[in-house]
């Protein structure tokens, strides 16, 4: 493997950071392959015990293994829709509320925590890069690096604007409320040689983290905020207690986030060369969650709906990502 390569080389643990993240990544694939090479020795079993003698008097065993191996196909095929530039890579998924009030907050905490399941069962790892609570209840913004082989190929399918209906806890009428939250994901991309960002082309400002409220939790100045000029993208970092450690962390995400830049205006470039450029509203929602009057979650993108919402909320998205992907193939 390409990535075994890299590891016998003499320079390999000059970057420590580098070395264990290509380390895991290698390790990761080992396992995917490990899967399928199981896999299809299994199957070729199957299919030698179903043609032997003895076929007749193990049909209940025969039929109930090939059901444990293609719920395990089904499982895993997924990762054979992934072939994108950047699908094997990690992830930075971040969560905004949108219009709604304290209700969007609120869902947007609720979209959070649905996240944080499904990352929990795909056995991602997760970092907190920056998490602003509302005063009142939930979020109003969240960024999460989200590690795992696959991460960004699962989860690109999650980008654009969520909608949730239901009878509102915040007011005493309890009235129906219709609310937004704006997700995004890209590509987690600290080393690359597309993106050289010169210190002249940043504005590096530090601050105290702020805690529940807006309290202060620490007496140093350790969170960081920077400041892309050319593109006015701007990241916080507030998750680390050292000041270095939070602005190294938001230098890998500021370049992701150019990255991700330049690819939008690319295609924004391509789109209007074709005359088929659209306008990004929270009104082109990609999703919505009903709780009232019934309820139902639906993918408007590609009309994939589940009825258990409790289910979906609890992390039980891989019906809506597996669809996208095939309708994307």
């Amino acid at each position: 493997m390409a990535l075994d390569e890299k590891s016998f080389k003499e320079t390999f643990w000059d970057d420590p950071n580098s070395a264990k993240e290509i380390l895991r990544k290698a390790e990761e694939l080992k396992q995917i392959v490990a899967f399928w090479d199981n896999l299809q020795r299994e199957v070729h079993d199957l299919v030698e015990l179903e043609s032997s003698d003895d076929a007749k008097e193990l049909q209940s065993e025969i039929e109930e293994h090939y059901t444990v191996l293609k719920k395990s196909f089904s499982k895993n095929r997924i990762q054979a829709l992934m072939q994108g530039t950047y699908d094997d890579r990690d992830a930075l998924l971040s969560i905004q509320a949108g219009t709604g009030g304290v209700d969007a907050q609120d869902f947007a905490e609720m979209l959070e925590r649905m996240y944080l399941r499904f990352f929990e069962k795909r056995g991602f790892k997760v970092q907190i890069i920056e998490r602003n609570v509302g005063s009142e209840a939930g979020i109003k913004k969240v960024v999460m690096s989200v590690k795992g082989l696959y991460a960004y190929g699962y989860l690109k399918v999650e980008g654009g604007v969520h909608r949730l209906v239901r009878q509102s806890p915040f007011n005493a009428d309890h009235l129906r409320q219709t609310s937004f939250a704006l997700v995004e994901v890209i590509p987690e991309i600290a080393e690359t040689k597309e993106i050289e960002v010169t210190d002249d082309e940043l504005r590096i400002d530090t601050f105290r983290a702020q805690g529940h409220g807006g309290q202060g939790v620490n007496t140093t100045d350790s969170a960081v905020r920077i400041t892309h000029i050319p593109t006015n993208i701007v990241v916080t970092c507030q998750n680390e207690r050292s000041q270095l450690q939070n602005k190294q962390t938001a230098m890998n995400v500021m370049k992701s986030r150019i990255l991700e830049h330049k690819r939008r205006e690319e295609k924004k470039r391509r789109e209007q060369i074709k005359g088929e450029s659209k306008d990004v509203t929270f009104g082109n929602q990609i999703r919505s969650y009903v709780l009232h009057p019934y309820k139902l979650v639906k993918d408007h993108r590609t009309k994939y709906e589940e009825k258990n919402v409790v289910a979906v909320l609890d992390g039980g998205i891989d019906g809506f990502i597996k669809s996208n992907l095939e309708a994307k193939k």
